[in-house]
């Protein structure tokens, strides 16, 4: 099988770059439009690592469409009728990006990350294993790491910069932040999605421990899903087969890189350490295996 090509950085020189993330692109296409490319960086502990991920971004967004497109009945999202010609006319430019770049609308994000985890595992274990909750949220005692929560919960967190650390946030925080009546339907709809994708993804052979959505809002006030959902990079996907409580199951998503760094002497701060060529392999080929088990493709 041909191995995909990496792409570390976009180059569009004739659009103006708004941002380079931690893993994405920001391109002004005019007013109301945005190009958004999806690179095959990978950050981990909040920190971009050296080395891309071939093809890694390619498959982030075609989940990330996937998504888009089976939960368009349950909230508007950000993708936009502007084809990818009308905005990048070089035929050469298009070639290299590939799959990973879209063109969304225009929309004010909302300054908080949408946590829904059904799984305690992660930030979450280590949290209950000091306190019984989760982010403020109370849990039956005796649960074990990895073990499906009784029902999914709602944990936001803050946005941060690039190399600082997301906040987990309680919901009366959230409330602050956002007001009552958005809050309250952020949760609702976050919570809904969840149901639904992990409903979905569990005949496909995954579980989706956790995720987190992002959400931004038009000047009228209407909510759309932004960024990405529900992909390797912004959830946790575990294969049924050969998953158990009281460890920290293998994962189709960047969790591998995680462990593998957790062997090092790193301080989690940039710059971030090189990877192998055989853990950049395995974590490419455990992208792509988690979007042909998803889509089918």
């Amino acid at each position: 099988m041909t191995q995909p090509t990496a792409l570390f950085e976009s180059n569009l020189p004739h659009l103006k770059l708004l941002t380079r993330g931690k893993v994405r692109d920001i391109y002004e296409v005019d007013d109301q439009h945005l190009l958004i490319v999806t690179t095959d960086r990978l950050s981990a502990f909040d920190v971009i690592l050296p080395q891309p991920i071939p093809g890694k971004g390619e498959v982030l967004t075609r989940v990330a469409n996937f998504w888009f497109n089976r939960t368009a009945d349950l909230i508007p999202n950000h993708l936009s009728d502007l084809s990818l010609e009308e905005v990048v006319p070089d035929a050469a430019q298009r070639t290299a990006l590939g799959d990973r770049a879209i063109i969304v609308r225009r929309l004010q994000p909302l300054p908080i990350e949408a946590i829904v985890r059904g799984y305690l595992i992660g930030s979450g274990w280590k949290d209950y294993q000091k306190n019984g909750g989760v982010c403020g949220i109370q849990l039956p005692e005796g649960l074990r790491q990895a073990e499906q929560l009784p029902v999914p919960i709602f944990t936001p967190s803050t946005k941060a910069e690039i190399g600082d650390h997301d906040e987990n946030i309680s919901f009366a925080q959230t409330r602050d932040l956002l007001g009552e009546a958005l809050a309250e339907k952020v949760r609702s709809i976050s919570l809904k999605i969840y149901s639904e994708a992990a409903t979905y993804a569990q005949k496909k052979g995954i579980i989706i421990a956790d995720t987190k959505f992002e959400f931004g809002q038009d000047d009228d006030g209407k909510l759309y899903i932004i960024d990405e959902m529900l992909t390797p990079d912004s959830s946790r996907f575990w294969p049924i087969e050969g998953y158990s409580t009281g460890i920290s199951p293998p994962s189709f998503d960047k969790q591998f890189v995680r462990d593998y760094l957790e062997t090092l002497h790193w301080d989690k701060k940039t710059p971030g350490p090189d990877l192998p060529s055989e853990i950049i392999t395995m974590t490419a080929d455990k992208y792509r295996e988690a979007e042909r088990k998803l889509t089918g493709n």
